[in-house]
């Protein structure tokens, strides 16, 4: 079986507001045409229990190789790309909604991240990402743990 690559560290970028909406105004006009690379949005739900943080990601046709998970305390980055599989390139689009290449989620978490109690599945197009939080009785024992207020 192979395992989902998740990569942990303090710094998690992702693109600037401006390369979000320029490309975001061609992509809606035609998702063909675009200026730079193209970045997309996967549908996903949160939820959040005493314990933990789970993150379901709808990524069909996404192979499990080209998935990246990067998990700081205080947020979290799902990356990756979707090859388009177009049988013939020189049929004529009338409807294109499914969306190929490069995709980004960047979400910044309601509480802190316990990185030894993370674990992702990949299953039938859907990434369920488990992120376990740190309980307050856990936070206080530790000297070494900041916190950083918005």
């Amino acid at each position: 079986m192979k395992h989902i690559e998740i990569r942990f560290g303090d710094n998690i970028e992702t693109q600037t507001t401006e390369e979000k909406s320029f490309g975001g105004l061609f992509q809606s006009v035609n998702p063909m045409f675009c200026f730079s690379k193209r970045i997309w949005k996967p549908q996903m739900d949160i939820l959040e229990t005493r314990s933990e943080i789970i993150i379901q990601v709808e990524i069909a046709g996404v192979k499990r190789e080209n998935i990246v998970i990067e998990v700081s305390n205080k947020a979290v980055k799902i990356s990756g790309s979707r090859k388009s599989n177009h049988p013939d390139q020189t049929a004529t689009y009338r409807l294109a909604e499914i969306q190929f290449g490069q995709f980004e989620r960047v979400l910044y978490l309601p509480s802190i991240i316990d990185v030894e109690k993370v674990s992702a599945i990949f299953s039938n197009g859907f990434l369920e990402l488990t992120l376990g939080k740190f309980l307050n009785k856990e936070i206080k024992g530790k000297q070494n743990v900041s916190i950083d207020f918005i």
